[in-house]
């Protein structure tokens, strides 16, 4: 099985590292194509009006001056000799579960593998608010490799993708493995001004959020139960119950 990876944190991340261990237990022909710099939030943009310049970092291992989407393009239809048969992407430092799959570009990076025909898996490890954005990676690490050769075994529809959230605990306190819908999250966005060293403004995104009051069957709330999170994911975003309803408005 030939194997891509890559990421939104970077080409040096310490969560693709943890992916690099993980995809080396399930084959010998692993690719690594990740951005150059931190590409986080960008979802899946692609780069269009500037090149994309491009590293070798060790054997079948490069750094690319893009996206993640941009990543597993160059990557198959460059790099590698032949398609991959799997395409994972992270393991990412943070959650990405509810509404932060939209902003995700670990997210974005198994869409394109999606959308290329590829069996596609995106991975992050939750962390919790006081670590300071340090995860634990125990949980990622060590049942990893196992989540992915059960998925392996789904004969999943083509256009789908599986998202995977680890929770913020050690490996030995894991309670089991859930499949789960996407949550939803409460958001509140904002503007933080502030003055540079001149006394002109520059601004911070500034949002808080917490989990909304429907957990049941969702990615956060096996995230809180400390149950590896398995989202299977598709992008038909048409609301086909107000599609029928529409269909009598414009008859």
């Amino acid at each position: 099985m030939r194997i891509l990876l890559t990421n939104d944190d970077g080409i040096h991340a310490e969560g693709l590292g943890v992916l690099e261990h993980i995809a080396r237990q399930l084959s010998d022909d692993v690719w690594i194509v990740a951005p150059e710099t931190d590409q986080s939030g960008l979802s899946h943009s692609l780069t269009l009006s500037s090149p994309l310049r491009l590293r070798q970092e060790g054997e079948r291992r490069f750094a690319l001056r893009g996206t993640p989407t941009d990543c597993v393009i160059m990557a198959v239809k460059h790099l590698m000799p032949e398609a991959p048969d799997l395409v994972l992407s992270g393991v990412n430092a943070g959650q990405n579960a509810a509404d932060d799959v939209s902003y995700s570009g670990t997210v974005a990076g198994a869409i394109e593998g999606m959308m290329l025909g590829i069996r596609s898996i995106a991975l992050s490890q939750a962390f919790r608010p006081e670590a300071k954005r340090e995860p634990i990676w125990g949980a990622a690490r060590h049942h990893g490799a196992d989540v992915i050769r059960r998925l392996l075994e789904v004969e999943a529809p083509a256009g789908t993708l599986f998202n995977v959230n680890f929770p913020p605990v050690e490996a030995d306190a894991v309670d089991g493995v859930e499949v789960t819908r996407q949550g939803k999250l409460d958001y509140a966005l904002g503007i933080e001004e502030r003055l540079d060293g001149r006394g002109f403004p520059y601004f911070w995104l500034k949002f808080g959020r917490h989990a909304g009051p429907e957990l049941d069957g969702s990615d956060l709330g096996a995230l809180r139960a400390n149950r590896i999170s398995v989202t299977p994911l598709h992008l038909d975003l048409t609301h086909h119950a107000l599609r029928e309803q529409m269909r009598q408005t414009f008859r």
